[in-house]
């Protein structure tokens, strides 16, 4: 059963809430002041909680606060006195999920409890199924943004099936996590995971270490080899770097995708590939194509399945996240005890873009708890690239000069330059200045400007 609390000094009033409430099979905890309300709310835990603006002792807004700090996702409903808008906007802002002015329809009261409670079951099963999902994905794969949920509930659906996947994604993203979780949750998963970076094997050699080799298929082939495909039978192969093959090697590619099937080099044998085949680039192949490095029927073989991996710049939710997890594995692996970050240190990491993503990040942690002592990591063991690169994002209008500047010319030249653009109109330069039409009279006079305009 399904527990409302109210909090309302009138006896009256709590007690025309509860019968209703009662009546559609809910249960109520009343309060008759804002104090004995959020004791309630810390004791009972309810589902809902209805609470007037005015009470004695702590008002509705104090409740409403405090049950923020507890617990953000417990819906609350506001009752404030008629035409008091101040009210029912402060308290929308502070996250109640809607409001009452009295005298208030108790039918219409009752039709935004339903919708209340029912939001929350809605918002608890969603919260159940990320968490399900986040405990039974790969632990390494840290993400808590939307985007990372729905590559989360993607790799979910099709880890289980043969389709090829083409992960794309800057350097540092974890395009090869999530490549090795489709594996691991696959019916493939007792199976080898042979993992091929296609650019950093040499051209010449590429085909053979994929396909394989017969004996005296070139000088010193010396006996037969298998290649990457051969081992990876009834497993799964990771094509890093896709873009990085040549012209002849995506047609081979080609081919095992089309016929399922592939010959060793210097063979004639055809060999049956029972593998499922995961790629992966920073390149843009659509691009690549375009351009004529890059065959189109390869890609449209590539992606049945395509994943893009979102920067960190573009996740910037997962940095307190990843942070910690890197924290706690450098400080075990280094025996360094409870390692603490600095608010400063994460205040410039939240505001520094990763060109080089996770990867990135997590050699500036393990750089920082190698170099940290006491316990803390503050900003002194920050390099001077991030600290640059973080004051520089940050600072995105103006950058002070290093000789200095006189303010009053600085703020002299600006209202003039807004007066010049806007021809002279004083209400627009204003705005542009983000000041009041008579802040702007004012500097006008202060420096003797004339705009050639007095309306």
């Amino acid at each position: 059963m399904k527990k409302i609390l109210i909090a309302d000094d009138e006896k009256n009033m709590r007690w025309v809430l509860a019968k209703n409430l009662k009546e559609v099979g809910l249960a109520v905890i009343e309060a008759k002041d804002g104090e004995e309300a959020f004791h309630q709310f810390l004791d009972t835990e309810p589902d809902m909680v209805i609470v007037d603006y005015r009470m004695p002792k702590i008002d509705g807004m104090e409740v409403l606060r405090r049950i923020g700090t507890i617990n953000e996702k417990t819906p609350v409903i506001m009752i404030t006195a008629h035409g008091n808008m101040e009210a029912a906007v402060e308290a929308m802002k502070l996250g109640a999920i809607d409001y009452v002015s009295k005298p208030f329809d108790i039918e219409e009261l009752m039709i935004k409890v339903k919708k209340a409670l029912n939001l929350n079951e809605l918002n608890q099963e969603i919260t159940y199924l990320r968490n399900t999902i986040a405990e039974t994905f790969d632990k390494k794969i840290i993400g808590s943004t939307k985007r990372m949920y729905q590559i989360f509930e993607l790799v979910e659906k099709i880890a289980d099936t043969n389709a090829t996947v083409l992960i794309t994604g800057e350097s540092g993203t974890g395009k090869e996590l999530i490549a090795s979780a489709i594996h691991n949750k696959s019916s493939r998963k007792n199976k080898p995971y042979i993992r091929v970076n296609c650019g950093a094997i040499p051209e010449n050699l590429l085909e053979s270490e994929l396909f394989g080799y017969e004996k005296g298929a070139f000088t010193g082939a010396m006996n037969r080899k298998q290649g990457r495909f051969d081992r990876a039978q009834g497993g799964t192969i990771f094509l890093d770097e896709i873009g990085e093959l040549s012209m002849a090697l995506q047609v081979k590619l080609l081919r095992v995708l089309q016929e399922r099937e592939f010959e060793r080099v210097g063979g004639t044998e055809l060999i049956k590939a029972d593998v499922r085949i995961v790629a992966a680039t920073n390149r843009n192949l659509e691009k690549m194509v375009e351009e004529g490095s890059f065959r189109e029927d390869l890609l449209y073989r590539l992606k049945v399945i395509p994943i893009q991996i979102p920067p960190l710049r573009e996740r910037k939710e997962d940095i307190p996240v990843l942070i910690d997890f890197f924290i706690d594995k450098y400080a075990k692996e280094m025996n360094k005890g409870d390692v603490q970050l600095n608010r400063d240190v994460m205040e410039i990491l939240m505001n520094y873009d990763f060109p080089g993503n996770i990867r990135e990040l997590e050699n500036i942690i393990e750089r920082m708890v190698i170099l940290s002592s006491g316990g803390c990591i503050t900003t002194a063991l920050l390099s001077v690239e991030v600290v640059k690169g973080a004051y520089l994002n940050k600072q995105d209008i103006f950058i002070l000069p290093e000789e200095g500047i006189i303010l009053e010319e600085l703020e002299k030249s600006l209202v003039r330059q807004a007066l010049e653009r806007v021809g002279g109109n004083q209400t627009q330069a204003a705005r542009l200045l983000g000041i009041s039409r008579h802040a702007l009279i004012y500097r006008i006079e202060k420096f003797n400007l004339s705009n050639g305009e007095s309306s």
